[in-house]
C-alpha cells in the first residue's frame, strides 16, 4: 500500500453508497509521486511523497 515517506499519509477507507443506500467497501489512495529532493547534507534523494506534501514543500521554499 502506498504511503508518503514524509507525512505518513496512507489509504483511507469508507463505503460507496448507492442510490438504494447499499454500502460497499472502498478505499481512497493518496496521490503518491516519486520525486528527487535535496536532503540536509546536499545529496539528491528519491522519495515517494503525496502530491499535497510536494505542494507544501514548494510553498515553503518560495518564502
Amino acid at each position: 500500500m502506498p504511503k508518503c515517506e514524509l507525512t505518513g499519509k496512507k489509504p483511507s477507507f469508507g463505503h460507496n453508497v448507492s442510490h438504494s443506500k447499499r454500502h460497499t467497501k472502498r478505499m481512497w489512495q493518496p496521490n503518491i509521486q516519486t520525486v528527487t529532493i535535496i536532503d540536509k547534507n546536499g545529496n539528491p534523494r528519491k522519495v515517494r511523497i503525496a502530491a499535497s506534501t510536494l505542494r507544501t514543500l514548494y510553498k515553503t521554499r518560495k518564502k
